[in-house]
């Protein structure tokens, strides 16, 4: 060969192999997008109503999916071992259901098919990821497709052996929470129909709710039925051949604003489109945190963890900021201030509580998302406005009651503490100090709508406790009076009030609401050690098991909620003879915790088991989630780093439908622990007090990255880097931040906003000091 012929061949195999590389660089990109990493089916095997999404935005008014389950607000929705789909619904929110689809093949004088409508199907032909959802009726032969907007369900329908397309309206039936009854369709035109239905109330949700909406198809419809006996309603279209396709758009003001719901959001019929958009409105929030390291399950496991962070709790506010307020003895139609366009500053929403929010979603929506935090407080502060307090949880405009205490006020302090809130802080502080006072949310137990009685406040100012038991009816003053719990939840949420009044300079108040926080003290039985059930005369329950379940405890035995004192774990080490002894005790209860895998079973309702009840530490429910943090807050963070990497590797590494989060996911609050705990960050106050810590336990990735919002601050970017890391190099031996070295392993919040790298060396073995 000569040597031209030479160089020619080898020009031309470079060439090939930089090809090769590029297409090989740029198929990898292809594949390793976040939204591909996040695994939709985790743990829908113990669905509850609001815990799955599919075809929904973040947020979203809509939450577009299939229903295998539809009677109940637990073990409803999408349950995977239900082979049966019953529908497709637009609502799965808290408390709230509402406006199933189905597909058929069925002609207008079929009367059997308003009760014998539900289908087969296999997951072998579904395809999930946020943002859409496909699968495929058996019984029909028909291929579905969902996606949405934020407001509107985008459908698409393949009736692949059929010449009669039909869909059934299922409007008065029971979905989830609650029942839709006084469903109604109308033809608008020839290619749109509307109607309405009503959400009864539920016990939580104490009053109903009409919902609106509007259906765009893109070809005529033929007829509509009405069945008298279920009160739902069959669309037939005139052109059987082609794919049917069906744009819904809901509001719960009007059917006009259903209506501008779709013009504004979904003005076309492109349904790949919607899917791509909606592909990159949620690449874009994942893609606010990136890891390198771990192996693949790791990294799918996280940002399933991140996409359960950001959903759950729902947009109830139309497009033009119109919403439907509850608060008040009549229904009224809000409008929520807009901007210089005409379009609203904020979304209003439909939320469970925030009750264990200090330990979740304070911690990582306050660094990585401030700006859905800001909108949420802007919501809360709504709803003052209209009803004349802050919720802990609202549900169709109104207010919930749900769970116990003044969970906002860590959320909302914590926000002002980060400057995400930095006007009218006057008005924040003297709605939140106005549920902290007799009158208030504080002094409602779990669901307790009329009274002010169930949450004990009365004795909580006067004795400094609120006993066990508070001896007032269970059905008439709420549930889950659980009166030691209260005092710790109550006494913790008055610190979070003191530290604003202090950066407000309220001195009085803030002297007041300090002495309230040292109320903890007060149901401590240094006889036994643990925080006790403490009767009305003073006087400590007899027979006292600090692992009985539910015995003056929120969800939670004695042995749990013990440790839940995040203001002032120096205190409680104090009254349990010194941090020595506060370390050895809640270390052994790890090691008993972690022989049931430190969960109470696989499932909320299993923590009631017998067996699962009694576990020291359990991390599937919310009232003991900070303790493996208490380790570094008492001085010893090296079993932190031990215990944190041992919960994350036994209960939030799962990925399979059977078994995630191993208890109760609030609505994104343990998707968000998931997340902190994996890239070693923590605020055991809930980012409540002046400047806020962050507590760095032990990262599972080499490096993250975590993006800065800068409409709030100042940095670009923050870095996590550990050398060393891996399964066995858990420990960190050293620790800089931006090149200097840190005397101990927290870092201010104003520090960390100016962005950098924390550098973290880890080694197999704990440091010695």
């Amino acid at each position: 060969m000569n040597f031209k012929n030479f160089r020619r061949i080898l020009t031309v195999c470079l060439l090939l192999l930089l090809l090769s590389c590029k297409v090989s660089k740029t198929e990898k990109t292809a594949s390793e997008e976040y939204v591909d990493k996040v695994y939709p089916l985790l743990d829908t095997e113990n669905s509850r109503w609001f815990y799955f999404s599919s075809a929904s935005r973040p947020f979203g008014m809509v939450n577009l999916s299939p229903d295998t389950q539809i009677d109940g607000a637990w073990g409803s929705g999408y349950r995977y071992n239900t082979d049966t789909v019953k529908g497709f619904s637009h609502i799965h929110a808290w408390q709230m259901a509402g406006l199933s689809m189905m597909p058929v093949i069925a002609k207008a004088d079929d009367d059997k098919i308003f009760t014998d409508f539900y289908s087969k199907f296999d997951h072998k032909t579904e395809e999930i990821h946020p943002g859409y959802h496909k699968l495929f009726l058996d019984r029909y032969q028909i291929e579905t497709e969902l996606t949405s907007t934020t407001r509107v369900g985008f459908h698409k329908y393949n009736y692949q052996n059929s010449n009669s397309q039909a869909l059934l309206f299922n409007l008065n039936t029971t979905l989830g929470p609650c029942d839709n009854a006084e469903g109604s369709l109308v033809l608008d035109s020839e290619k749109v129909v509307s109607g309405s239905f009503k959400m009864t109330p539920t016990s939580r949700r104490p009053k109903a709710l009409i919902t609106y909406f509007k259906v765009h198809f893109n070809k005529p419809v033929a007829s509509i039925k009405k069945d008298n006996n279920t009160g739902n309603y069959l669309v037939t279209f005139e052109e059987d051949a082609g794919e049917l396709m069906a744009k819904v758009g809901i509001s719960y003001t009007s059917p006009e604003n259903a209506n501008l719901n779709i013009q504004s959001e979904l003005n076309h019929w492109n349904f790949d489109k919607v899917v791509k958009e909606s592909r990159d409105q949620w690449n874009k929030l994942l893609g606010r945190i990136r890891v390198e390291g771990g192996d693949k399950k790791q990294q799918n496991r996280f940002y399933t963890d991140l996409w359960h962070a950001l959903q759950g709790r729902r947009i109830i506010s139309d497009c033009n900021g119109d919403y439907p307020d509850n608060t008040g003895d009549n229904f009224r139609i809000g409008k929520l201030p807009l901007d210089k366009t005409g379009s609203p500053l904020f979304n209003h929403y439909n939320s469970d509580s925030f009750w264990g929010a200090q330990w979740t979603i304070n911690t990582l929506w306050g660094l990585v998302y401030p700006g859905i935090m800001k909108e949420f407080i802007m919501s809360l502060l709504q709803y003052y406005k209209d009803g004349g307090y802050i919720p802990r949880g609202p549900s169709g405009g109104n207010y919930t009651h749900v769970m116990t205490g003044a969970s906002s006020t860590p959320f909302i302090v914590s926000a002002i503490q980060r400057g995400l809130i930095s006007e009218d802080l006057d008005k924040i502080y003297q709605a939140l100090k106005l549920n902290h006072m007799p009158g208030g949310i504080m002094a409602k137990a779990g669901y307790e709508h009329e009274t002010s009685i169930g949450g004990g406040l009365d004795y909580y100012l006067d004795k400094g406790y609120v006993p066990y038991p508070l001896l007032v009816p269970e059905d008439e003053y709420g549930i889950h009076k659980d009166g030691s719990s209260m005092t710790l939840e109550y006494a913790y949420q008055d610190y979070t009030l003191a530290q604003l009044a202090k950066k407000l300079e309220k001195l009085e108040d803030y002297t007041y609401f300090t002495k309230r926080s040292k109320n903890y003290k007060n149901v401590f039985n240094k006889n036994v050690g643990w925080m006790s059930p403490r009767k009305v005369d003073g006087s400590y329950s007899d027979n006292f098991d600090p692992y009985q379940y539910e015995n003056g405890f929120v969800e939670a035995n004695a042995a749990q909620a013990t440790w839940f004192v995040p203001h002032d774990l120096k205190g409680l080490s104090l009254l349990m003879g010194g941090k020595k002894q506060a370390i050895s005790k809640l270390n052994n209860q790890f090691i008993e915790a972690e022989k049931l895998g430190f969960t109470s079973g696989t499932s909320h309702d299993a923590e009631l088991h017998p067996e699962y009840s009694r576990i020291p530490i359990n991390y599937g429910n919310q009232p003991s989630i900070e303790t493996a943090f208490v380790f570094t807050k008492l001085g010893n963070p090296e079993l932190t780093q031990y215990w944190s990497r041992k919960i994350v590797n036994t209960v939030f590494s799962d990925l399979s439908p059977s078994r995630g989060y191993n208890g109760d996911e609030d609505q994104g609050l343990m998707g968000s622990l998931a997340v902190l705990m994996k890239l070693g960050l923590f605020q055991m106050n809930g980012g409540t007090e002046e400047d806020p810590a962050y507590q760095i336990g032990s990262p599972i990735f080499d490096k993250i990255t975590i993006d800065l919002n800068s409409d709030f601050y100042e940095g670009k970017e923050l870095s996590i880097i550990s050398n060393n890391n891996s399964e066995k190099n858990i420990y960190i031996e050293s620790a800089e931040f931006n090149n200097r070295k840190l005397d101990s392993l927290e870092i201010k919040h104003s520090d960390l906003i100016k962005g950098g790298e924390i550098r973290l060396h880890m080694t197999n073995s704990r440091h010695k000091k």
